[in-house]
């Protein structure tokens, strides 16, 4: 009985969840990718804990060049910070923007996609006229009018990037859930008294969940790229460390052929940029059932 027992406990099902991590994990290269996203995220935690070195403290001389000594690895900028120090608090920024709109932008279009996709009528007529206003401006424009109304700064840039990020979402939730609850096992529920928010949340929701996890990490990937892009055109964050400004600042360093900044700012944004862009690749192999 015992040995039955125990054959029993080991052929359970593991979850959908844990079989994606695991498929995931099975691949060298995304491996690496989830191991360097991990790493960001820990920066960016020991941000918020106070853990990270003073990116505005003066640790040398104007535009040093780079040194063996971990503050001065990629040099000092020209009122003699860390570049280095400055770098780690950008990458706090791009995370911290990244979480923040996704956070934000897919639960929100998930809950407008089931909801339109779901009831129809005049729910699907508000929710498509609400996203026809939105993508009908183009998305600079009114992320600039956010953030000149609520004044530009980390929080403003989170609320902006995920007020035009969420059009996607529902789009693509709305036509999963327009064709899923018609199927037989919604009829069935249905047929058994089940209600609408239990067929909506139980029954759709659970099937349709693959296409929001998959496009969310589309949205923290557009996210991360269109803060340093914004930064840089000077819409976006100000004040603080963001790749943006320190792209800015270093470019001009390189006139007097002073290219460490520059090429330490961009190889960590590429890095980090370039892993979710292959784990969002991945996500999407492992969980859409449309791909072989």
């Amino acid at each position: 009985m015992t040995d039955i027992a125990d054959v029993a406990l080991h052929a359970r099902p593991r979850s959908a969840a844990r079989e994606a991590l695991a498929a995931l994990w099975a691949r060298s290269h995304i491996r690496g990718c989830m191991i360097v996203t991990a790493l960001y995220l820990l920066v960016a935690i020991a941000g918020y804990a106070h853990l990270l070195p003073d990116s505005e403290a003066t640790v040398g001389d104007a535009q040093q060049p780079p040194s063996w000594h971990l503050a001065t690895l990629l040099g000092t900028d020209l009122l003699g910070r860390s570049v280095l120090w400055r770098v780690l608090a950008g990458a706090q920024t791009a995370v911290t923007i990244g979480v923040a709109t996704t956070a934000l932008a897919v639960p929100l279009g998930t809950a407008l996609g089931l909801a339109a996709g779901y009831f129809g009528g005049w729910v699907d007529a508000g929710v498509n006229w609400v996203y026809s206003v939105v993508v009908s401006v183009p998305d600079i424009l009114l992320i600039t009018a956010i953030s000149y109304a609520m004044g530009k700064g980390l929080e403003s840039m989170c609320v902006a990037i995920a007020a035009t990020s969420w059009v996607g979402i529902m789009r693509l939730v709305r036509g999963e859930v327009m064709k899923h609850k018609n199927s037989d096992y919604v009829l069935a529920a249905r047929s058994l008294g089940a209600g609408s928010r239990r067929i909506m949340f139980s029954e759709i929701l659970p099937n349709v969940a693959h296409v929001a996890i998959v496009t969310s990490s589309l949205v923290l990937l557009a996210a991360v790229k269109g803060e340093v892009i914004l930064t840089y055109l000077g819409l976006g964050i100000q004040d603080g460390a963001s790749g943006g400004l320190l792209i800015a600042g270093a470019s001009q360093d390189l006139t007097n052929e002073i290219w460490a900044p520059l090429a330490g700012t961009v190889a960590a944004m590429f890095l980090l940029i370039y892993s979710l862009s292959s784990i969002g690749d991945a996500l999407r192999d492992v969980l859409d059932p449309r791909v072989a």
